[in-house]
């Protein structure tokens, strides 16, 4: 796993200049909105809405960027945003590898980022769409921070880790909680564990579970049955509101009450950059593992390209 040296990356936009804007639209589907999450996440003070659907036919949205995010430059979704933001005269970006995206910007004066084509997945491409979004949002902090991780994630030194959970998480399906502020990381979590270790896997975050979901796994003798296949993932930040600090415990303990299986995981390291990348390394290794578990492919998504076939 070499995902640290995508850190080393320096995203050019070409096709024209992008200025400083009030407010960003992430237009992308899967694994290209990722990055645009995990921004909201570490810039709080940015105002970025995320999008994975259809643009309206007609986009008129004042002092706003939108960024039609595609890594395959082909994901209709994000096509359709950046179609009709040029018919509609809508400031536009386009990011991806290539393919449509860069194809419709190059031919209509539209700035654009063509990402590095490694052939590896969206979700694994996460360090190069995050840093390319910095660039256009221009968060030239989170840039310069971001220079130190090709140093000092241990991508490798994580594998165990991600093994033993693997293990645990054997014949279960995963549930993983977050804060609010933190969803970001339970959305990739489930995702990785979906596309890379192809089961099913659910997220939630505190305070919303303990007013609705927690409810249904309140264990009853008749439907004690429903609940046994899920393996519940806690992954907590100190830096987190104390009251939702105190939610997740008290859950933990109901959920382990209960007889559920129950994981910790506490976030680690020096920034809030630091803490979600180290998350979700550790989030790529199990996801990987359970796919051997399994004794399935991790890489590819079939399921997804025959839907794209269907349509």
């Amino acid at each position: 796993m070499n995902f640290s040296k995508q850190f080393k990356y320096r995203p050019k936009i070409e096709g024209g200049k992008v200025k400083k804007y009030k407010s960003y639209l992430v237009a992308g589907m899967g694994g290209s909105h990722l990055a645009g999450d995990i921004i909201k996440n570490i810039a709080s003070e940015v105002d970025i809405k995320i999008v994975s659907d259809y643009a309206p036919e007609k986009v008129e949205i004042p002092k706003t960027l939108i960024i039609a995010s595609s890594y395959s430059g082909n994901t209709e979704e994000a096509v359709d945003w950046l179609n009709k933001s040029i018919q509609s005269g809508q400031p536009v970006v386009a990011i991806g590898i290539g393919g449509k995206v860069v194809e419709i910007a190059k031919q209509n004066g539209v700035p654009f980022i063509q990402l590095p084509d490694t052939g590896i997945q969206p979700r694994s491409a996460l360090g190069y769409s995050m840093l390319a979004m910095m660039r256009i949002i221009k968060l030239n902090d989170l840039l310069r921070e971001s220079k130190r991780f090709n140093n000092i994630l241990k991508a490798k030194e994580t594998e165990e880790d991600g093994r033993q959970l693997a293990q645990k998480l054997k014949d279960k399906t995963p549930v993983i909680y977050t804060s609010a502020n933190n969803y970001s990381i339970a959305y990739n979590w489930k995702i990785k564990f979906n596309e890379t270790g192809k089961i099913p896997a659910f997220y939630n975050v505190v305070p919303e579970v303990n007013h609705n979901e927690m409810t249904g796994f309140d264990v009853k003798e008749k439907s004690a049955h429903l609940s046994k296949p899920f393996h519940f993932i806690f992954i907590k930040d100190k830096t987190d509101h104390p009251q939702n600090i105190k939610r997740m415990e008290v859950t933990e303990k109901l959920y382990r009450d209960r007889g559920f299986s129950v994981e910790s995981l506490e976030l680690s390291g020096e920034t809030k950059m630091e803490k979600i990348f180290n998350s979700l390394i550790l989030a790529d290794w199990t996801a990987l593992h359970i796919a051997v578990l399994y004794d399935l492919e991790s890489e590819q998504v079939p399921m997804v390209e025959e839907f794209k076939g269907l349509i």
